[in-house]
């Protein structure tokens, strides 16, 4: 009896280590989607700290026009691709099994190639496709892509089903006195429905989650969520939480629908038309799950009609996550007008588009690539009788070096480059004696971030070496050179872009290089946090709204300026994204007593001080920082 009982107990205990490694796995894939959804009904901005529940975000993603259209785009791209893809390749597929067997070994092959394929390659041939045949990117250039990219993976799903029908099971179809489109779709599908359901989820699949593809074929203004995201993850915005929980939720409620839908039909249906009611209810639950967004779309985008400039369209190029939270609805409701915003990087991504002769009405470069856009005669001259804030503005954004007067540029935000620092791990007694020297003091070997840009990087070198951040001089920028090789090499600093703001904010270093922005929200996350302008001098720099030489809405560019440099909207600007605001009331305010950023230096830029300076653009030695720039990230590489 005792022996039976081990037996029994051993049998239970069978592959302990299996079911250990079977939770751990479940654990792994789906605590950070629980952990998402849960933050996504944080009420603060912290992505890590919950401050209590709160629907703000999902509000936010409602109000959102650029989001709600986003989310459209997805599904709507996904659905159709998904549609015509799975049509094309099931057909494609049949089409092959009865042809040769050297060309249909070939055909696949070649249906491999693409999936086989970089994405990045894959991406820059579809848009090079688009722009040698004039064909304007937007939403019919993703579906065009989507649609090419997901028919190989329905060929590859509906070909092994149909390599398992009988050969002849179409002629004895058509023996018994069925037409060829009756033995195509009573004979033959049914047979395959199970590979063709296989292929269109995959499908819809990559649809969904694809970014690079999409990312390189769309224009004017269209994104889909990857894309949105993307920019999103630039700043700090829970509402990445909201939208991505939403996405969880309509693709939670299609697969189950996918499910539950053949088990139920099967108890109501005779057996023969199962297979085709099982490729009927997930389009069904994709169209419905289309619908409810649409309807979220225009729940979201009701505009009053005898606006000013009701009809009209607004394209702006901003930079990623540097809008404030109820501006865009706010200036559409008010003026009836549409406003499409793209995000760019960098601002000579920005450049090339404008360059390419792309056009929007308002972009948002920095001081010295307002300099550069000038000399190309890249922008138009300020209406000055059309705007009404140079008289809000601070005077230290006003006449300065790269726009005398003003002429083509109002500040949009600004600020300085400096140190954010853990004050429980950094001596100010150290950041005082050193400076920027600091990133050489090996007490904090291991403790430190880089910021990954070139500019900023060489302009820290050249002021800890006691240099201008705007020589010409190639010994100095060579000087400057080794002196980031000897840091990376004896430091062992990471290399990070805004990925710095969230985890400053958790105190995962002792130093980074920082702006002024995102150093005003990480001290106002995390008390411990420092900033610090050295004595050698830093960047003071200005982000500026500009409007192009080929803008097709001139005056309500001028309206927007206007808009948003207004004080409700310049508070709410500054007040969520952390830059400085150009406006000089808001910029009292919460900077002030009672102000969101009391006691917060970072939030006050340096002004008047003789050794902080703008940059001014030198293409020649862009280019040889650019050079020595990427040096020095090999050689953290290799250090590392």
């Amino acid at each position: 009896m005792q022996a039976e009982r081990r037996h029994n107990l051993m049998k239970k205990n069978k592959h302990p280590f299996g079911k250990i490694l079977l939770i751990l796995t479940i654990v792994f894939f789906y605590l950070p989607i629980i952990y998402m959804i849960i933050f996504s009904f944080n009420d603060g901005k912290s992505l890590t700290k919950f401050t209590g529940f709160s629907l703000r975000w999902y509000q936010h993603m409602m109000d959102s026009g650029d989001m709600m259209s986003a989310l459209s785009t997805t599904f709507s791209v996904a659905i159709i691709a998904t549609i015509i893809s799975t049509i094309i390749g099931t057909i494609t597929a049949i089409g092959l099994s009865k042809s040769k067997k050297i060309i249909r070994d070939l055909m696949e092959q070649v249906n491999n190639l693409p999936m086989m394929n970089p994405e990045i390659v894959t991406a820059i041939g579809f848009m090079l496709l688009f722009i040698t045949f004039k064909i304007e990117k937007g939403y019919v250039t993703m579906l065009l892509a989507h649609i090419a990219f997901c028919i190989p993976y329905v060929i590859l799903s509906v070909m092994p089903k149909i390599r398992s029908l009988d050969p002849n099971i179409a002629d004895a179809a058509m023996d018994l006195g069925a037409t060829p489109w009756q033995a195509l779709t009573k004979a033959i599908v049914p047979q395959i429905t199970p590979g063709i359901i296989s292929g269109a989820l995959i499908a819809f699949t990559m649809s969904i989650d694809d970014f690079i593809i999409s990312y390189f074929v769309t224009g004017r203004g269209v994104k889909n969520l990857s894309i949105v995201v993307y920019t999103m993850s630039k700043r700090v915005n829970p509402s990445i939480n909201a939208v991505s929980t939403l996405v969880v939720v309509i693709i939670t409620i299609a697969l189950v629908i996918i499910n539950i839908a053949p088990v139920v039909a099967s108890k109501r249906a005779k057996k023969e038309n199962v297979g085709r009611r099982k490729f009927v209810y997930p389009a069904t639950a994709a169209v419905c799950a289309l619908l409810a967004i649409v309807v979220f779309v225009n729940i979201s985008g009701n505009k009053a009609a005898s606006k000013p400039f009701e009809g009209q369209t607004l394209h702006i190029y901003n930079w990623g996550e540097y809008t404030g939270e109820n501006i865009i609805n706010d200036f559409q409701k008010e003026t009836g007008a549409t406003v499409v915003m793209e995000n760019f990087d960098s601002n000579e991504q920005m450049y090339i588009k404008v360059a390419n002769g792309e056009s929007y009405d308002i972009l948002v470069p920095s001081d010295y690539m307002i300099q550069r856009l000038i000399g190309k005669g890249y922008l138009q001259k300020l209406d000055h009788s059309k705007l009404d804030c140079l008289d809000k503005l601070d005077d230290g954004v006003k006449n300065l070096a790269y726009d005398p007067g003003n002429e083509y540029s109002i500040p949009y935000f600004w600020g300085t480059v400096g140190i954010i620092y853990d004050k429980t791990k950094v001596d100010i007694e150290d950041l005082k004696k050193e400076g920027y020297n600091i990133f050489l003091d090996e007490k904090y070997k291991g403790d430190i971030y880089l910021y990954d840009s070139e500019r900023d990087s060489f302009m820290m070198a050249l002021k800890a070496l006691g240099y201008s951040m705007n020589t010409e001089n190639e010994a100095e920028l060579q000087e400057a050179y080794q002196w980031l090789v000897e840091c990376v090499q004896t430091m062992k600093p990471e290399i990070v872009t805004d990925e710095v703001i969230d985890n400053m904010a958790q105190g995962r270093k002792a130093l980074a290089l920082c702006y002024s922005g995102d150093a005003a929200y990480i001290m106002a996350e995390n008390e411990n946090m420092g900033y610090y302008l050295p004595e050698s001098g830093t960047n003071l720099w200005y982000d500026s709204m500009v409007i192009p030489a080929n803008a097709k809405n001139v005056e309500l560019a001028h309206e927007f300026i206007n808009f948003v440099t207004s004080y409700d909207y310049a508070y709410d600007n500054s007040s969520y994204v952390g830059y400085t605001s150009p406006n000089q009331e808001v910029l009292d305010v919460l900077s002030g007593e009672g102000g969101d950023y009391e006691g917060i230096n970072a939030y006050l830029p340096r002004v008047g001080y003789p050794k902080d300076e703008v940059f001014v653009f030198n293409d020649d030695t862009r280019k040889v920082i650019g050079n020595l720039w990427s040096k020095v990230k090999i050689a953290a590489s290799n250090a590392n």
